[in-house]
């Protein structure tokens, strides 16, 4: 990949001076600085040197092809003239800001204008003491930079953005409206499609007590981005304490009417569903508050686990084969309550005792946090009964004596093995 192109280049200019036989050639010699910016192929911006050999006043672009042709390099002139000087530039205006940072404003304004006195159209250092003059109070002093300021196409430049939104910021609580004003509107001139801009100098016409110009400036701005709240908000104040004349009260409406539609649009079908579940657990844990309490729902990883509650060992026994199908449901009632309309779950291959009704949202049931089925061999193991034995022994159970009946015959039991439950009393054999 070839370098870019960046440092000093120079041109030449031959002039006659004089006529017939005094005539003679001139030479100018220009230097300027030049750089072959990222996206932008085949072209080179080039500015001028001042007198100090610091580059300043306007850019422009051309074509590489005519800059290879028309420029020479100056790599020495660079390295040993040039660079010393930006860099002592930029010293000097990091100097001032820090000064201008802890309050040193008499000496931020000496650092600053050290730096104006060998780049006079330095945006930073321009910026910077305007900024410490408006601190001070010295709002005359600050018109004056305000002056050379709106004059700099450079100093509107997106990497001079926050200096830029300072600066007005300044003006606006110093009081400096119609300053504020004057300033906003250069900047609109070469940057139309920006709705913060719009909305600036209608807060800076609200101030200057025009509100009338401040609700058209705002409507400007919601032409360009309707999804802008801060603006439909300040109509709907400036229309709620009447401050509007009744020539611009319908237009208002209709624009406050078209950020409401704007921000009312429902999320496009081709997204994911999800997407507006997450919205809410994102919003609560900015605001500090646990995910899902602005939708009412707990996840699940909220839910404190009961584990030992949902499955105690005596209740999840096998009912006894002559013990009617629908007691098998009052065993499981202590643990996991259902409701009636949930129905009884069919067993799992591997799991042992009878299955619960799912526990309600936000709990934590036999199920595990977040409502997973447990694996094919969970729970608890029991031993199998003692060989011969129609059911195993266990402890006395707070369940209504069914009455009594004849007994079948058991068949000889397997040594380890449970007899199959009857049908319907939820209990399974061990695989």
């Amino acid at each position: 990949m070839d370098e870019k192109i960046k440092g000093v280049f120079s041109t030449q200019e031959v002039h006659k001076v004089g006529t017939g036989t005094t005539t003679r050639k001139s030479i100018r010699k220009s230097f300027w600085y030049a750089t072959e910016l990222d996206g932008e192929e085949e072209k080179i911006e080039i500015q001028p040197l001042n007198a100090n050999y610091i580059p300043a006043g306007p850019k422009r672009f051309i074509e590489k092809d005519q800059f290879l042709k028309d420029f020479s390099p100056e790599p020495e002139f660079y390295v040993s003239t040039v660079f010393p000087k930006m860099r002592e530039l930029n010293k000097t205006v990091a100097r001032a800001e820090r000064h201008r940072t802890n309050g040193e404003l008499f000496s931020a304004e000496m650092e600053y204008n050290n730096a104006l006195k060998v780049d006079e159209e330095n945006v930073r250092a321009n910026f910077g003491l305007g900024l410490t003059y408006m601190e001070r109070g010295d709002n005359a002093k600050a018109e004056n930079i305000l002056d050379r300021i709106v004059k700099l196409d450079a100093a509107f430049d997106t990497e001079h953005k926050h200096l830029f939104n300072e600066f007005g910021i300044q003006l606006r609580k110093n009081k400096m409206f119609k300053n504020a004003i004057e300033y906003y509107t250069r900047a609109l001139e070469l940057s139309k499609n920006d709705e913060n801009l719009f909305y600036n100098i209608a807060r800076a016409h609200l101030e200057n007590k025009d509100p009338a110009s401040a609700a058209q400036f705002l409507l400007q701005g919601i032409d360009v981005n309707p999804r802008m709240p801060e603006a439909g908000q300040f109509l709907l104040w400036m229309l709620n304490k009447n401050m509007l004349p009744a020539e611009s009260k319908e237009a208002v409406v209709a624009g406050i009417k078209k950020v409401k539609e704007a921000l009312d649009n429902p999320v496009p079908a081709a997204q994911p569903a999800q997407t507006a579940q997450t919205a809410p657990v994102q919003a609560d844990t900015a605001a500090g508050l646990p995910p899902g309490a602005a939708t009412g729902q707990a996840p699940a990883a909220q839910a404190a686990p009961q584990p030992a509650p949902v499955q105690p060992a005596a209740p999840v026994q096998p009912a006894p084969a002559a013990q009617p199908a629908g007691q098998a449901a009052p065993q499981a009632a202590p643990a996991a309550p259902a409701s009636p309309a949930s129905p009884v779950q069919p067993p799992q291959p591997g799991s042992t005792g009878p299955k619960f009704p799912p526990p309600p949202p936000g709990s934590a049931g036999s199920a595990g946090v977040g409502g997973t089925a447990p694996a094919p061999g969970a729970g608890p193991k029991f031993p199998p009964p003692p060989p011969g034995s129609a059911q195993p022994q266990q402890p006395a159970q707070p369940v209504a004596a069914a009455p009594a009946q004849p007994q079948p015959q058991p068949q000889p039991a397997q040594p380890g093995a449970v007899p199959p439950p009857p049908p319907g009393s939820g209990g399974n054999a061990p695989q």
